[in-house]
């Protein structure tokens, strides 16, 4: 079995400038030219095991940032409206998800071949990998084709979508008009490369307290399906826009993950756009912001626990240049002493009056950032008020965030009492250029209470822009049709107007050589503005994206 399926070694994200030092036979695995993987045979796996060493990076775990229903609600369509007739001819759309139904007529051509270029399902180990890749099975186009004139395709092509999320993002990105449904993806005529990501290994749910049977993924897999988007795509010569309706709350909410450094690094290249969504983490109640500036330099907080959460982990970011001690104290009072600032050190506290066990690493050095990070680790905790106590190891003025898990990684049940629902924006929707999509109700103009805010850790302003998000129509597993709902779902209405720009900058002849960074600064630029509020803000970021008004500048602007 490749080690990086293998769940008895961990996948270790490391600088590639690391590689002569730990390469041996096939423990490494080349992400890009930043990064790669070092995997890390260990026998009795701990929780400790994070920290141990001053070189690597665990993958942040990233969950769904939609909801699917099959129910038809008040079901809204996405069919092109602009004046242009702008359909993605031409143009790769990139979908990173849970792969795709891809005997769907959403996907289909009228002559019935399909419209997707490629699948790489990582899930499937029993045929060949992508070139360049050791892992998964890769479905070509003809081959796709081939098994859609079986009377069971899946004999050929055994790739499915069993969530159902990726098909829902990529058909409102691109699904086939199907007139009886009313329905249309933006870019009905532009091609789909899909990767299937494979589960976050358990030893990875097992580091940060996530209980197995929770759906994640992890932060390499995602790298490396961007990779193979981009590989595909210029094998091709044709533009790509990349969505990414995944987020996690994990990190520094600065754009300085592996994954956000990546995206960073992509979006100049010439005809790559990365769209990614904000996350739903608006109203989670899993945020909390405190400051300190005046003598005693000291904050308290609390995080009420739920009793069907067993396990999660919280983070507690200090900013510059705060550096803090910790404590904490279960809901009966028991209490676990300060702990300070170390470079390698986990702790483990086992309660003597309840069955709660409590790890924490307070990092003085977070490997990614520089910053210090608290990580503090749950395993039966005791539900009720947990009382969290910081101060600052030097007396001096500081400011912290604190971030739980995205998702359904943890229930509603357990949350910070003093909320605070900004900086809540999910990696890699916090990074800087790449553009990030936040989700309004399209049918009351307000925008969704879930939707994640910025600004970034940093104050860079995010989200970028907003799109429909609410009971979206969308092609679900099985030829149905449902609705989805979420900052996925404006990702995805956001993915297909990019590709509507690259149509006709590069399609069209207009422009060439146009980045991804341009085409969203120009949709940035044209977006319509509610005259009631200020712009940008860290709700709506410039406004609601309108390719028809930024064709209509572009036009006007081109010499005659």
């Amino acid at each position: 079995m490749e080690k990086i399926l293998d769940n008895n070694y961990y996948d270790l994200i490391i600088s590639n400038s690391l590689i002569p030092d730990f390469s041996s036979g096939d423990n490494i695995t080349w992400l890009n030219n930043d990064h790669s993987l070092l995997h890390v045979s260990k026998n009795d796996m701990q929780l400790c095991d994070l920290g141990l060493y001053p070189y690597y990076l665990y993958s942040s775990l990233f969950t769904l940032t939609s909801v699917v229903s099959t129910n038809p609600g008040n079901e809204c369509s996405v069919q092109q409206s602009t004046d242009y007739r702008l359909f993605g001819q031409g143009i790769m759309v990139g979908v990173i998800d849970t792969g795709i139904d891809y005997q769907h007529p959403a996907f289909l051509n009228r002559d019935k071949t399909s419209r997707i270029i490629s699948i790489w399902d990582q899930t499937i180990q029993d045929g060949e990998p992508p070139t360049g890749f050791s892992f998964g099975t890769e479905y070509t186009g003809p081959v796709i084709n081939d098994a859609l004139q079986y009377t069971n395709p899946l004999t050929v092509v055994p790739t499915t979508d069993d969530n159902g999320h990726g098909t829902a993002i990529a058909s409102i990105i691109a699904g086939s008009y199907n007139e009886e449904q009313s329905f249309s993806g933006v870019v009905p005529n532009s091609n789909l490369i899909v990767v299937k990501l494979k589960e976050a290994k358990q030893n990875l749910k097992m580091i940060f307290c996530v209980p197995d049977d929770r759906l994640c993924y992890q932060e390499s897999d995602i790298i490396l399906g961007v990779r193979y988007l981009i590989t595909v795509a210029q094998r091709f010569k044709r533009p790509l826009v990349i969505c990414i309706a995944l987020g996690s709350s994990q990190g520094s909410h600065d754009g300085r993950g592996a994954l956000g450094t990546y995206l960073e690094s992509i979006i100049r290249i010439p005809n790559i756009d990365v769209v990614v969504s904000a996350g739903n983490e608006g109203n989670s109640n899993r945020h909390y912001y405190g400051r300190n500036y005046a003598p005693p330099h000291t904050k308290d907080f609390q995080l009420n626990v739920s009793p069907v959460d067993r396990m999660f982990s919280m983070e507690i970011w200090p900013h510059v240049p705060g550096r803090l001690f910790v404590e904490l104290a279960a809901p009966n009072g028991e209490q676990i002493p300060l702990i300070t600032p170390t470079f390698d050190v986990c702790e483990q506290f086992n309660f003597k009056s309840s069955s709660s066990i409590v790890w924490i690493n307070n990092m003085a050095f977070e490997r990614g950032t520089g910053d210090q990070l608290i990580l503090i680790r749950f395993v039966d905790p005791l539900p009720g008020i947990w009382y969290f106590h910081v101060q600052s190891t030097n007396d001096e003025p500081f400011s912290l965030h604190s971030w739980l898990p995205s998702g359904d990684l943890i229930s509603d049940g357990t949350f910070f009492l003093l909320p605070d629902p900004d900086t809540t924006i999910t990696a890699p929707g916090n990074t800087w250029h790449p553009l990030t999509a936040t989700a309004y109700n399209q049918t009351n103009g307000n925008i969704l209470d879930m939707s994640g805010r910025g600004y970034t850790r940093s104050g860079l302003v995010k989200p970028d822009l907003a799109a429909p998000g609410y009971e979206i129509t969308c092609a679900v597993p099985g030829n149905g049709y449902g609705t989805l709902t979420g900052t996925g779902a404006a990702a995805a209405y956001i993915t297909g107007a990019c590709a509507s720009v690259f149509e006709w900058t590069q399609g069209k002849g207009n422009f060439t050589y146009t980045t991804g960074e341009q085409i969203n600064l120009m949709l940035m630029r044209s977006a319509r503005r509610n005259p009631n509020f200020n712009y940008p803000n860290n709700i709506w970021g410039y406004g609601v994206v309108d390719v028809n008004t930024l064709l209509d500048r572009l036009s006007d602007d081109r010499p005659d």
